[in-house]
Parts: structure tokens; C-alpha cells; sequence
């Protein structure tokens, strides 16, 4: 077969002439041959399977800049990175779609101020971290007082500050009256330098969960795996979604629960707040009610400690105190192969 015309190669590649010259001018796709006279590009059949590539890619919205090395790979290396730019796509649109759902709450509780519950409430709360059996320092951080609550769970070389620089910034909410109509910006700008706090600690990150109390409702903050739990006329439900690979791989069918708990690369996380990544922790509101009780934790509890028992812990032990320390004493008894941390907070009418 003979050379394309650019109509003709267009028709084929389903790319329009005005792709294909600016995919030339970027030398994504050159043709083989331009007429010296009239400017005419002609492609050889064999350049198709690039053309219909790079349609393709452009059809899942993938930067021009990134097709191009792409095209560069071999096949499986290609597949690999197209895998990748993919889980930063639905990253990316799992943050917007958390932060879509906070705007439709913030905007809907814009008068919330002038129908807050009729009696006052209040939180008890208690915080407990331990290093656990195994490691030899511990890279967790747990606060709690009486507006925020917050665990962190510190990696790599400097994980420890990691989770003590956060949970630093987002302390400073504590004392500080926040509008209801303000919650979004104060909560963006604490994450924000949070974050910034956190790169100041190379190779080395946090996961972040954190809940700021707001008269009756409680503003949620959450990016990696420590979770948040809420225990409500007897039944736990867990209210955070694990930022990780394997429940990536969950949501999207590839693995069963029961297979997560004992895949390899189960706390291998998608989303942290560390140097050079810039992703958006998920951001929710809570309405609470007298009576409910909360309970942040680090993986260090959730990943060796049954739910059941958790459960049972929550609903027998009132004291928060005596909560933590139970729940803390359980992760130990199943052998403590990492740091676990505990914050239980309890909803109360004051007065």
C-alpha cells in the first residue's frame, strides 16, 4: 500500500487534519513525507496503530506531553503508565467528588446557626497512642480536646514529625471560634499547612484523619488509611474510605473484601498528605445526636483488631479513657506489629 494523503489517513486514524498538524508540529506524529510545494503530509499505513493510540489517549484525556511518552514505550511499559495516569484520574475525581458533596453540605447549612439543636452539646473525648510490640518507635500522633480530634499515622524516614507537624497545625482550631459559613476555608487553609508542614520532612508522609467539632455537627477531614468510626443505637459504621491500593481494587471488583484483608500490599496508600504529592484530603459533614459516640483510629488498630470487637468495646466501655486503653490492649494481644492509636469522643447534651 502507497503513502496516505492526510484526508485519507485522518478517515483511518479517526483524527481530524487539525489534530494531525498540530500532532506534527509537536512531533507526536510526523508524517513521512511533505510535498515541497504544497505543503501536502503524506503517512505511511504502518504510522495507524500510533495514530489510533494516541485517539485513544486523547479520548481518556490524557496531556499530549504524556501520550507522547507513551508512544515512546514498549508495550508493557505503555500499559503500566496508562494504568497509572488512570488511578490519578479517578484520584483526582474521587477528590472533587468528596469536595462536591462537602459544597452541597456547607451551602445547605449556611442558616444552620439559627436552627442548632435545642439543648447544647458537648463532647468527652480521650486519646492513647502506643508504639506496639514490634516497632521500635512510634511514627503515630492521637489528640483530642474539645473541638478536634485527630490521629495521624506518620511513614518513611521522618514519619514521626510527619504526624506530629500535622496534627501541630490542626491543633490550633482547638481554641478558635469558626463561623459555620467559614468552615470550608478554615479547613482548607489548616490542610494546606499541613501539608507544607509535612514536606519540610522529606521522604516522608502522613495519613490524616481529623474531625472539628461544630456545635452539633462534626466537619470531617480524612486522606490515607487511619479511619473514622461511628457507633449509633448499637451498630458501627465505619464513615471514612481507606485511600490504598487494595480498596481501590475493591471498588473496582478486582479483589473481595476477605482478599484485601491479607493482600501484600494492603497499606500501600493512594493518597497521603507527603512531599511531592498535592491531593485533596476528602472532606464531609457529620450531623451528630446525643448519644453517639466516635472513634478515630490508625491501621495499627483497624488491621489486627476485629470489627466485632471493636464493637464490643465501644458499646460496653463508657469511659473513653478506659475505651482506648482497652482497644489499644487488643491490638497488643494480637501481636502489636505496629504503632496503633485511639481517640473515642462521646456526644452529650450539656447541662
Amino acid at each position: 500500500m502507497g503513502l496516505l494523503t492526510i484526508g485519507a489517513f485522518a478517515k483511518a486514524s479517526r483524527l481530524s487534519p487539525k489534530a494531525l498538524r498540530l500532532y506534527d508540529e509537536l512531533g507526536l506524529l510526523t508524517p513521512v513525507r511533505v510535498d515541497p510545494v504544497t505543503g501536502y503530509r503524506f503517512y505511511a499505513p504502518e504510522q495507524l496503530d500510533r495514530a489510533r493510540l494516541v485517539a485513544w489517549l486523547r479520548r481518556i484525556g490524557m496531556p499530549l506531553a504524556r501520550i507522547r511518552k507513551v508512544c515512546e514505550l514498549e508495550a508493557a511499559a505503555a500499559s503500566q503508565e496508562i494504568r497509572a495516569f488512570w488511578s490519578e484520574v479517578e484520584a483526582d475525581t474521587a477528590a472533587r467528588r468528596d469536595l462536591t458533596a462537602f459544597l452541597v453540605d456547607q451551602l445547605s447549612w449556611k442558616d444552620h446557626e439559627m436552627s442548632v439543636h435545642s439543648t447544647p452539646l458537648t463532647i468527652r473525648y480521650a486519646a492513647l497512642s502506643d508504639t506496639g510490640l514490634v516497632r521500635e518507635s512510634n511514627q503515630d500522633a492521637a489528640y483530642a480536646g474539645p473541638r478536634l480530634l485527630a490521629v495521624a499515622d506518620g511513614f518513611g524516614t521522618g514519619g514521626a514529625p510527619a504526624s506530629a507537624a500535622a496534627i501541630a497545625v490542626l491543633k490550633r482550631l482547638d481554641t478558635e471560634s469558626i463561623p459555620a459559613g467559614s468552615l470550608l476555608n478554615v479547613l482548607e487553609d489548616a490542610v494546606d499547612q499541613a501539608r507544607h508542614a509535612v514536606r519540610d520532612h522529606a521522604e516522608s508522609g502522613t495519613t490524616l484523619t481529623a474531625m472539628l467539632w461544630t456545635g452539633d455537627r462534626l466537619a470531617l477531614v480524612h486522606i490515607g488509611d487511619s479511619r473514622a468510626h461511628l457507633l449509633r443505637d448499637g451498630e458501627l459504621f465505619q464513615i471514612t474510605h481507606d485511600h490504598t491500593l487494595v480498596q481501590s481494587m475493591v471498588d473496582e471488583g478486582r479483589l473481595t473484601p476477605e482478599e484485601a484483608v491479607s493482600h501484600p500490599q494492603r497499606s500501600l496508600l493512594i493518597r497521603a498528605l507527603a512531599a511531592g504529592t498535592d491531593v485533596t484530603p476528602e472532606m464531609r459533614l457529620h450531623d451528630v445526636r446525643p448519644g453517639d459516640r466516635y472513634l478515630l483510629c490508625s491501621d495499627g488498630l483497624s488491621t489486627v483488631v476485629p470489627t466485632e470487637e471493636v464493637c464490643r468495646v465501644l458499646s460496653t466501655i463508657t469511659d473513653p479513657e478506659q475505651a482506648v486503653r482497652e482497644l489499644i490492649t487488643l491490638a497488643n494481644r494480637s501481636g502489636g506489629p505496629d504503632n496503633v492509636s485511639c481517640v473515642v469522643a462521646d456526644v452529650l447534651e450539656l447541662g
